[in-house]
């Protein structure tokens, strides 16, 4: 039987992990591409040894180039997250999320990859009041970031009309689970919430807390990927990947005040600019396009990370 080589970039990270890891318990041949900016070798030791690793910098297309060779598809999950970051630092964040991402495109076109999977980001829609979130609306980005996933999406969409590469831009809505950073300046809120709590702090909230969010579970993460790498019907499509569940931040702070059995008291903060207030995923064109089903719900995947993140703390 011949296996399949796949390149995860941002591979030590928190998303990029997962789907190397799941790829590996197929039995597929997985190279992890990053550069440790913000990815950790931590995340790797959940991988066991089993895939080749090449500290690189999407920034490098030579490095990139040669990282491709051989593959099949590529996960392009490398970035630099975050919309308060990219407010921080536009440059930064442009260059790797811009002009790092037409160097996965370019480098996948040299070595004749079949397809590149997006991880792009619900920002891309911004503010806008329209609930539930479908891909025929108008995008209105906030943020440098969201600006940057947009254009990038964009790119992937020109090589495949005009190169033939196929790509599929997955929109990810407000993805947690382990491995996801709690220490980070730009953490985000469920790590952030979660630590807090076992350390016997107020979590800060920035806004009243009435905004709210479509949280996706890892594993329902991973899932869109590994179809979205096999679809012949989302190739040059942009996608929502998120539960079509709607969840307050508050709801998020009293639902995991019963998990660990603490009374929570927030600490709310002005709202933060770049903040969408109001986000839902409308999910049925990937379950058309990739028969994408979520599996894990909210209050699930709340009960599985704050496990994880008392395992992690313990060792």
């Amino acid at each position: 039987m011949t296996t399949t080589t796949y390149l995860v970039t941002g591979g030590a990270g928190f998303i990029g992990s997962h789907i190397a890891e799941a790829l590996l318990e197929r039995g597929e041949t997985v190279r992890v591409f990053d550069n440790l900016a913000t990815g950790r070798v931590s995340n790797l030791a959940a991988l066991k040894g089993r895939a080749e690793f090449i500290q690189g910098d999407l920034r490098d297309f030579e490095s990139l180039k040669a990282a491709l060779r051989g593959v099949e598809v590529v996960f392009h999950q490398g970035a630099l997250a975050s919309v308060p970051r990219s407010i921080a630092d536009p440059v930064a964040s442009l260059e790797t999320n811009i002009n790092g991402t037409q160097n996965v495109l370019l480098a996948a076109r040299a070595n004749g990859v079949r397809r590149v999977v997006y991880a792009s980001s619900s920002s891309v829609y911004g503010d806008t009041p329209v609930l539930p979130k479908h891909e025929d609306m108008p995008t209105k980005p906030m943020s440098p970031y969201a600006v940057q996933k947009l254009t990038a999406e964009l790119l992937c969409g020109v090589f495949t009309r005009i190169y033939g590469l196929e790509t599929v831009a997955l929109r990810y809505f407000n993805v947690f689970g382990p491995r996801q950073d709690p220490a980070s300046e730009y953490a985000a809120v469920i790590p952030r919430f979660l630590t807090a709590l076992i350390e016997g702090k107020r979590p800060i909230v920035f806004g009243d807390g009435e905004q709210t969010r479509d949280f996706t579970y890892i594993a329902n993460v991973v899932q869109a990927n590994l179809l979205a790498a096999t679809s012949r019907d989302a190739v040059g499509r942009a996608m929502n990947i998120g539960c079509n569940e709607r969840i307050s931040l508050n709801e998020v702070l009293r639902m995991a005040g019963e998990l660990l059995g603490v009374r929570v008291e927030a600490d709310y903060r002005e709202p933060r600019s770049g903040d969408v207030r109001d986000s839902l995923a409308d999910i049925s064109l990937a379950q058309r396009l990739l028969g994408y089903s979520p599996t894990v719900g909210f209050r699930e995947g709340l009960a599985y990370s704050l496990e994880a993140l008392r395992s992690a703390r313990s060792n």
